[in-house]
C-alpha cells in the first residue's frame, strides 16, 4: 500500500502535529471561544493556534462561527467529521493517564 492511499497516513495529516488533538480533545465537551479554548493549551503562540485551527477547519474537523459584536467574539466547535475521532482522542488521553509519570 502507497503513502498516498494508507489510510494510517490520511489520519495522521489530519491530527499528527503537536497541537491539533489538544484542540480537537479541548472541544469534545462543548464549543469554545477562540480565548477560552487557547488557554486551555499550554504552551500554544497566537500564531500557531491561528495556523493549527485554520488548519482544522480547511480540512472539516473544526467549525468556526464568528458573532457580530464588538468585540468580535469567535466561537470553534467540532463538525461530525471532527466529532467521529473522539474515540482516537479519548484513548490518547487514557492511555497518557496511565503511562504519565511525573
Amino acid at each position: 500500500m502507497s503513502e498516498n492511499n494508507c489510510p494510517l497516513h490520511y489520519t495522521m495529516n489530519l491530527i499528527g502535529t503537536k497541537w491539533k488533538p489538544l484542540i480537537l480533545f479541548h472541544l469534545l465537551e462543548y464549543p469554545l471561544r477562540s480565548g477560552v479554548l487557547q488557554k486551555h493549551i499550554s504552551g500554544i503562540s497566537n500564531k500557531m493556534f491561528t495556523q493549527t485551527v485554520r488548519e482544522l477547519e480547511m480540512d472539516g474537523l473544526v467549525a468556526r462561527k464568528v458573532f457580530p459584536v464588538v468585540p468580535p467574539k469567535v466561537e470553534y466547535r467540532l463538525t461530525d467529521k471532527g466529532k467521529s475521532l473522539e474515540n482516537i482522542l479519548r484513548s490518547m488521553d487514557q492511555w497518557g493517564a496511565t503511562f504519565y509519570k511525573d
